[in-house]
């Protein structure tokens, strides 16, 4: 019967494979898989229904809505203790690559900044991730490095956020980041929702290592969005059975559900929400 599995490779780079084969697999067994132009060695990361959906959500799914095995996208075999020793090998040598490459980008004098490299197992092929902020014309480099190394190069641009997912790292609060750890993919981030949540506008306050706005804002804010239509706005004025005439509002606290008030000659006050009872101004 045939299954499907999600397979993580360096990078928190995951793609979604078949298995035609009724001898289960494990998590965290590491596989040999159809790549591109060759073999590639991963680690299962998701199987049955979990990788179903997964493989569901993501962007041009090579599986379809109906998998069905595919000579280019499919589980080789288990691998060896050979082949992971092989892998390992590989991983170690990628660091003097990625040196290389940047040494060879600036004999180039190529406006951009190389942030990973990552050998296909077979060495059918040498990926180097660089992020830019304009388009680069590479094909010199290319040829270079495709004359250094004698395989395949491919040179793929990605963003901020998407480099941040490869190298991995630390957020301000602790904790590993979301983008590298649980996040199928970086969603647009704006300044409003920080100002929707009445955080600082300040950038520098409330971006993550990558430099882009935080992810997590993105997970409060349609409970904030809720809340504050139960609130009149700030600024708007108000009359309020117990007040002694028109106050305008100057802060609400949707945790606490209170409605600070200001009256003409500056006194304040907070009433709660439940006993606020606005009167045509």
């Amino acid at each position: 019967m045939t299954s499907v599995v999600e397979v993580r490779f360096k990078g928190n780079r995951k793609e979604y494979f078949t298995w035609p084969s009724d001898d289960p697999l494990r998590l965290d067994d590491p596989v040999i898989v159809e790549a591109d132009r060759g073999q590639d060695l991963g680690r299962v990361s998701a199987l049955g229904d979990g990788a179903l959906k997964k493989c569901g959500r993501c962007h041009g799914c090579a599986l379809g809505e109906d998998p069905a095995p595919k000579a280019d996208h499919r589980i080789v075999r288990r691998a060896t203790d050979g082949d992971v020793r092989g892998a390992a090998e590989l991983r170690r040598t990628e660091d003097d690559v990625r040196r290389t490459v940047r040494d060879r980008v600036r004999e180039h004098a190529l406006p951009m900044k190389v942030s990973d490299a990552e050998w296909q197992w077979d060495r059918r092929k040498l990926t180097v991730y660089f992020t830019a902020e304009q388009r680069v014309d590479f094909r010199a480099l290319v040829r270079d490095l495709a004359g250094l190394y004698r395989t395949r190069i491919e040179l793929r641009q990605i963003g901020a956020r998407d480099e941040a997912k490869r190298l991995d790292g630390i957020g301000r609060c602790g904790r590993q980041l979301c983008i590298a750890s649980w996040l199928p993919e970086g969603r647009p981030v704006s300044l409003s929702l920080a100002k929707d949540q009445g955080l600082s506008l300040n950038p520098t306050q409330i971006s993550g290592p990558c430099g882009r706005l935080l992810c997590c804002l993105h997970y409060e804010h349609d409970f904030y969005v809720q809340q504050r239509r139960r609130f009149p706005k700030e600024g708007k004025v108000v009359r309020t059975a117990g007040g002694a005439g028109p106050e305008r509002v100057v802060a609400v606290d949707i945790f606490r559900e209170r409605v600070t008030l200001r009256a003409e000659g500056g006194t304040t006050r907070a009433v709660p929400l439940d006993q606020l009872t606005v009167e045509p101004a």
